[in-house]
């Protein structure tokens, strides 16, 4: 029976903290929604994930469905709560990662938290209240320029406190450097009852600080970094085992315009078989367009099944739409509805190894192949992990990655550690 229960606010970020738990010896089931936690799925789990597509969601039905994912865990047998979100704290002025963890602390119900996005494995760090992206602060990274959750303060605190009805406090650095029973105090403190309280760290070690001092709250909040500090029942033995073999076919999946997939893109596109999706062709004829794609895929696995194709729908920031013509379905609409069928069209004819790019465009692929559960496998990297996906489909291996997440070579190497 599952222990720790975890409420993660997109897909992509979900398998990000279920790699790091079964790291950490935790037994992980990434259940798809609230619906797919239940005593007979979470039987055998040390730890159970549930995904939503939240992130970007309106705000009251972001907290209805992380309200139903806790009703869902706390039935599995979970006493533990552990709200996930994106390391670069992607968020609007309303939230949605405030009014969550408002509601959770009610839910729980527990009287403060902490805020701790810092994941230095990715170059996430939290100093003085701040969030940097590999040295920058967050306001001087691309994800200013995010085309739905654009960030233009790096200050953690400033960003939490339009988003809560809860007071918002700060913890320096110097005070997790001076250990665990200094930090918990600080927590603990009068000045932080009722807080979201926001934690610096800039190593792992700080995170393991943070982990230890803050393992009696009820609920905890960050990125996946700080379960760095959690311990699992069988380490060394969480790792599920692959539904794919070797040769079997495969493809990449990118709806993502971040800086980090665009570099993939350009050396994919330097490596691999590939094609651009053409909005205008999705516009006149979705399910058209879809069946080309997925027959250019079917020529390229049998020219040559060790090269994955490569289907992507940004290459330079001049892709992205500006404006939506009168009537039309948004660019970013049609891009997630055109890769999540060709995902459904593809595994009916035999891929069973899919990289997908984007936290919103792996959503759509899961949910359009009715995946149930995930259960974590090979890591490719900090963030990235291979998953089996079970459901009503044939089982298949995904990878779901991060738009900001990954090496430029991913798409490309990345199979190597699925064996």
């Amino acid at each position: 029976m599952p222990t720790l229960g975890a409420i993660a606010d997109d897909f992509t970020g979900a398998t990000d903290l279920a790699t790091m738990l079964v790291s950490r010896g935790f037994r992980t089931l990434v259940a798809i929604g609230a619906d797919a936690v239940g005593t007979e799925a979470a039987d055998g789990a040390d730890a159970v994930v549930v995904a939503l597509k939240s992130r970007t969601a309106p705000v009251g039905e972001a907290v209805a469905d992380s309200l139903a994912a806790l009703r869902a865990l706390r039935a599995a047998g979970c006493c533990r709560y552990y709200f996930k979100y994106c390391s670069t704290f992607d968020s609007t002025p309303r939230g949605n990662i405030g009014p969550v963890i408002d509601a959770l602390l009610d839910a729980v119900p527990a009287d403060r938290t902490v805020v701790a996005p810092s994941f230095p494995a990715t170059g996430r760090t939290v100093r003085d209240g701040l969030l940097y992206v590999h040295g920058e602060p967050l306001d001087r990274s691309p994800m200013r320029h995010h085309p739905l959750t654009p960030m233009t303060d790096a200050s953690v605190e400033r960003l939490l406190r339009p988003q809560t009805g809860h007071p918002v406090r700060h913890v320096a650095l110097d005070t997790v450097r001076a250990g665990v029973a200094e930090l918990r105090a600080a927590v603990d403190s009068a000045d932080a009852a009722g807080a979201l309280v926001v934690v610096d760290a800039v190593t792992d070690e700080d995170l393991r600080t943070v982990s230890a001092a803050t393992e009696h709250l009820a609920l905890v909040t960050g990125a996946a970094g700080l379960a760095l500090g959690l311990a699992g029942p069988r380490p060394g033995a969480a790792r599920a085992t692959p539904a794919s073999r070797p040769g079997d076919p495969a493809v990449v999946l990118s709806g993502s315009a971040s800086a980090a997939t665009r570099a993939q893109v350009a050396h994919g596109r330097a490596r691999l078989p590939h094609r651009k999706l053409d909005i205008a062709a999705l516009r006149a004829d979705l399910h058209g367009a879809v069946a080309e794609l997925a027959a250019f895929a079917r020529e390229q696995w049998r020219r040559d099944p060790a090269l994955p194709p490569l289907v992507y729908a940004v290459e330079d920031l001049a892709d992205l739409e500006q404006s939506t013509p009168e009537g039309e379905t948004p660019a970013s609409d049609l891009i997630e509805r055109a890769l999540a069928a060709l995902a459904v069209e593809l595994v009916e004819h035999g891929a069973r190894r899919l990289l997908v790019a984007g936290g919103e465009t792996s959503g759509a692929v899961v949910t359009a192949l009715d995946v149930r559960g995930l259960a974590i496998g090979a890591p490719i990297c900090p963030g990235v992990t291979w998953a089996r996906a079970d459901g009503e489909r044939p089982s298949v291996d995904l990878a779901l990655k991060s738009g900001n997440f990954g090496d430029t070579d991913i798409f490309t190497e990345a199979w190597s550690t699925l064996v």
